[in-house]
């Protein structure tokens, strides 16, 4: 039996498709690369010489980078610091405050007691003289 099936008087063909796999891309990667040595208009040390330079630019794109990101974490982190700080002494001066004022109260307290108290002695010692008067 042939490939061909002429039953239906038209004839058709059978299409296989396969994906290309890595392997195809490989060959691909391989001649495309042999093919550009041969027809590069410089020479092999030419050639060496480009790569190597734009290598050392790539290089040196990358340090500014890693340069540029090293800077930013190092400036987020200080802001960070800053406002913890900030805040820290803004904690710091609430907590005195009260401390200054709790201690105002406790130290008018005091004195008011005081006061009461050498009121309330003296009103015990003029009861005292008049009970002793009648």
């Amino acid at each position: 039996m042939s490939d061909y099936d002429w039953d239906d008087d038209e004839p058709y063909i059978v299409i296989e498709q396969r994906q290309p796999g890595i392997g195809s891309f490989l060959l691909g990667l391989a001649v495309g690369a042999g093919v550009a040595l041969l027809f590069a208009p410089r020479t092999g040390e030419e050639t060496r010489r480009d790569l190597q330079r734009r290598a050392r630019e790539v290089g040196d794109q990358a340090q500014d980078l890693v340069s540029e990101l090293t800077e930013s974490v190092g400036n987020t982190i200080q802001q960070a610091k800053d406002k913890v700080e900030d805040r820290i002494d803004a904690a710091r001066d609430a907590v005195d405050l009260k401390r200054r004022q709790v201690t105002n109260a406790v130290d008018a307290g005091r004195a008011a007691a005081q006061q009461a108290r050498a009121e309330l002695e003296q009103r015990i010692a003029e009861t005292k003289a008049a009970y002793k008067e009648s």
